[in-house]
């Protein structure tokens, strides 16, 4: 399987983790964003919305994107269990939840604080920082008395918000306020297939605070 991406990216990181907790081989395509690669009309033609991460299933004639979509993807297809994305109605919509939580909330605001800062050189927000503080204050009320994000086994969700969270904390921004986040912090980057390669992304992505 084609994998389009780039390293420091929290999304990509996140399926990348999954692809080695399934155990799948993901053949990288190292796309450079900065150079344009992703608006040519070989990749347009895989994606429309010429974003990263995409996967291309050759076999499955299928491509897909949107990070989230495709961990999913891939533990359905590929995974041997159902733990990282279980099949009872009631458990997966809560690994749902918290992974839509992750995409329109908690990613979201990470991006609407930092990315201005880091892309056009704007000033910090500290309206969009308080409402970064609120999401990571949802996340530390949603681990309360729980070891992982949906319960008390690794999902995607977990994969995907430790994405989000490590690079958090690579930018700066302080959790020590929020102790049930940093204890799942804690068991995630012990206990997450392939978390070796969150760490290499977030040295990528740590670049841009140098």
């Amino acid at each position: 399987m084609d994998f389009y991406y780039i390293p420091g990216s929290a999304p990509c990181r996140a399926v990348q983790m999954t692809a080695k907790a399934v155990g799948v081989e993901l053949n990288l395509k190292l796309t450079n964003l900065m150079a344009g690669e992703h608006l040519k009309p070989e990749f347009i033609k895989i994606n429309p919305q010429h974003t990263v991460p995409t996967l291309v299933d050759t076999k499955e004639n299928l491509n897909l994107w949107e990070s989230r979509a495709i961990m999913v993807y891939l533990v359905e297809k590929y995974g041997k269990t159902a733990s990282l994305y279980p099949a009872d109605p009631k458990a997966r919509a809560l690994v749902n939840q918290r992974l839509y939580f992750d995409l329109g909330t908690l990613y979201q605001r990470l991006a609407d604080y930092y990315y201005p800062q880091i892309f056009a050189k704007a000033p910090a927000n500290p309206e969009n920082l308080k409402k970064l503080e609120d999401a990571v204050g949802f996340l530390n009320t949603f681990l309360e008395g729980q070891t992982y994000a949906a319960g008390d086994n690794l999902t995607v969700a977990d994969i995907s918000l430790v994405a989000t969270v490590s690079t958090l904390d690579v930018a700066g921004f302080d959790l020590s306020k929020y102790p049930n986040v940093v204890a799942w912090y804690e068991k995630c980057k012990a206990t997450t297939p392939g978390y070796d390669i969150n760490t290499a992304g977030l040295a990528e992505f740590k670049k841009f605070f140098n």
